[in-house]
């Protein structure tokens, strides 16, 4: 059934912005640097796309619609935004409100969670190494007031798996959430981790209404029983039923929480498919940084977590 969807807001790209219509669709028209002229048109033409759609048939006064930035949206729609100054993008998929409950750490306990958008797949290494290695400044006068980024790392985070198209790996929790704080200040968008109950509100979603058997995660998830212990390029296994990849599997999640530590959601490649699914969890402990020779050990990384990603939601 489709279920009341209502945004407000627009999509962020960067700089000076004047407002633009396409029919009913409102878009925010943004000065790009030359290397994004080509997505800027790409995004004008979904836009396009979305509006000729809605006059084709959808009622905006329908409550299973729902708003943002102009167009009317459906319960896992999705847009595309991009990393301003490059040519990377990446993909959000609208995810209704509703009750949920969340086992954790500490049991059980029920919360309302509003709508959001969460990003279709994990961040990449393509968007955090732009955060990273500062390639959205190439050529730029350095910003004294700019946000911290990442540190070198002790060794190779990505562990020789692979790098474009990847999940950003051995990631930490404050490396994960000084990226979401960069995203949102290059875009305007308020970008973030997800709360526990927000993760686990569209896992639930995610997982549909049949069970999550091994042979249906060998579809939609990496785990240890298909992974050859190692992370996988993104979206190599089909979607799930709310059109993401890889939110079961692949890598583990972080999510908000007020835990003593961390807590990371969905699985990994290094777990049975019987501990994979919306409720499960791990909570970071020392095993994940024990070859850090840092002292104290570093922010930016997990040296023995290459089983620990992050996807972003946007706030509406």
């Amino acid at each position: 059934m489709d279920q009341d969807l209502r945004f407000g807001g627009g999509m962020g790209v960067e700089g000076t912005t004047e407002t633009a219509r396409i029919g009913r669709t409102t878009l925010a028209k943004t000065r790009l640097p030359p290397l994004c002229a080509a997505t800027a048109l790409a995004v004008l033409a979904g836009c396009a796309s979305l509006d000729a759609t809605e006059a084709a048939g959808d009622d905006p006064s329908s409550p299973s619609s729902g708003t943002v930035g102009g167009p009317i949206l459906r319960a896992g729609d999705s847009y595309t935004d991009t990393i301003p100054g490059t040519l990377v993008h990446f993909e959000m998929v609208a995810v209704p409100g509703g009750e949920v409950t969340v086992e954790g750490p500490e049991g059980s306990r029920t919360e309302e969670v509003e709508p959001f958008y969460i990003g279709r797949t994990e961040v990449s290494w393509d968007m955090f190494d732009v955060f990273m290695f500062t390639l959205d400044e190439q050529g730029l006068t350095p910003d004294a007031d700019a946000l911290a980024r990442p540190s070198e790392p002790y060794d190779v985070p990505d562990y020789g798996w692979g790098r474009s198209g990847y999940a950003a790996i051995s990631i930490s929790y404050h490396s994960a959430r000084a990226f979401a704080e960069w995203l949102s200040e290059k875009t305007g968008d308020r970008y973030r981790l997800p709360t526990e109950a927000e993760w686990v509100h569209a896992a639930q979603l995610a997982a549909g209404d049949e069970p999550l058997t091994e042979a249906r995660l060998d579809e939609i998830a990496w785990h240890a029983g298909n992974s050859a212990e190692q992370a996988h390029p993104l979206a190599t296994r089909e979607p799930d039923a709310l059109g993401l990849h890889d939110l079961f599997g692949n890598a583990g999640e972080w999510v908000l929480s007020d835990y003593r530590m961390p807590v990371i959601r969905g699985g990994s490649f290094r777990d049975p498919p019987v501990e994979i699914g919306p409720q499960s969890w791990a909570m970071q402990d020392g095993r994940w940084t024990e070859r850090d020779p840092q002292l104290p050990r570093s922010t930016w990384w997990l040296t023995d977590a290459p089983f620990v990603g992050f996807r972003l939601i946007r706030e509406p």
